[in-house]
């Protein structure tokens, strides 16, 4: 009877030595030892000699010197395939759609593009509520927006200064950010609890939260956000909004 191990092992013993090898390699930044890959992986050393020469020859793996094994530059070129092929937009619907369930109000995804950002998706229903929306592909000033705010919190000092010189930080309501002190406030405040928000700064009657969603570099590529009449955004979703985030960033290999 197969032990439930068992049946998450691969079927040809060759293929799950193999595996060991590799995430053997993959724990070491330099180059590893015959020697020291067959106490790790528990094969021996003839066995771990013979795999290793047929994934040198498929360039899974290198050998720097005699002896010694490194990951080789297949593995790079077909991690980069996987990269390229993944899309934020495909990643965060299912966790947007999750969401949304939850919160019953907009769920956006957007992302950064010079000194606005720009709607790429949306999860909503009639029901929500909501008198204004933005439509998808729609643009927004950074600083009058929650996604904004976290990408300008990610930018140094003197990028932020060269941004409102630039746009001269107009508003769009009463509660709009037009003054640089105010926005560096805000911003140290963003940077502190990883969430930015819109307190009706971009449409009156509309606030928003957002979390931001990180590639495999670390790089912050888009925003997540809820948006929802000014009387219904609540606390509590702070924290989903924020595991939400982190769901997609992983699925586009983050490591947080």
């Amino acid at each position: 009877m197969s032990t439930r191990k068992e049946a998450h092992q691969p079927a040809i013993q060759v293929i799950e030595r193999m595996f060991s090898l590799l995430d053997a390699l993959a724990a070491h930044q330099d180059p590893v030892s015959l020697k020291e890959l067959s106490e790790r992986t528990g094969l021996h050393p003839s066995t771990a000699h013979r795999i290793l020469n047929d994934l040198a020859l498929g360039r899974f793996v290198d050998r720097p010197e005699a002896g010694s094994y490194r990951l080789g530059m297949r593995l790079l070129e077909l991690g980069n395939l996987v990269k390229a092929r993944l899309d934020v937009r495909d990643a965060a619907l299912a966790p947007m759609r999750e969401l949304h369930k939850l919160t019953h109000q907009p769920v956006n995804l957007s992302v950064r593009q010079g000194d606005e950002i720009v709607y790429i998706e949306r999860t909503y229903s009639e029901r929500s509520g909501m008198q204004v929306v933005r439509a998808v592909g729609g643009r927004a000033p950074l600083h009058l927006t929650s996604v904004g705010k976290l990408f300008l919190a990610h930018d140094d000092a003197q990028r932020v200064r060269a941004y409102a010189t630039r746009t001269g930080l107009s508003g769009h309501t009463r509660n709009s950010i037009t003054e640089l002190p105010r926005l560096e406030r805000e911003l140290a405040q963003v940077r502190q609890s990883h969430i930015a928000r819109d307190d009706e700064e971009l449409e009156l009657g509309v606030r928003c939260m957002a979390a931001g969603i990180f590639d495999d570099q670390g790089k912050l590529v888009a925003g997540l956000s809820i948006s929802a009449p000014a009387d219904r955004l609540e606390e509590s979703w702070t924290e989903r909004v924020k595991s939400t985030a982190a769901q997609i960033s992983a699925a586009l290999g983050h490591r947080g």
